[in-house]
């Protein structure tokens, strides 16, 4: 633990300002989530990789897709005004 990489650091803050959007407590949050409240923690600070799992249970909780958390012109724009991104067939 402790090593951060850049991409987890990324993903870790904006679960964060987006947990903190919806008024979540990061213990009532894990709680939904379904893990402890200090791998919560590591995530929000970088220190850990979550599982692919773990990202669609976020989303979940903050009623997003985990692509949502890939696409910074969504996490901007209110869910009603949220860019509809074509899939190549």
């Amino acid at each position: 633990m402790g090593d951060k990489n850049y991409h987890c650091s990324n993903f870790g803050q904006t679960v964060r300002t987006l947990r903190e959007k919806k008024g979540f407590s990061q213990e009532i949050f894990a709680g939904h989530v379904g893990v402890h409240r200090t791998y919560m923690g590591g995530i929000e600070r970088g220190e850990r990789n979550p599982t692919l799992t773990t990202i669609w249970k976020i989303a979940q909780a903050l009623e997003l897709t985990p692509a949502d958390f890939f696409d910074e012109r969504r996490l901007k724009q209110p869910k009603n005004q949220q860019v509809s991104v074509a899939r190549k067939q």
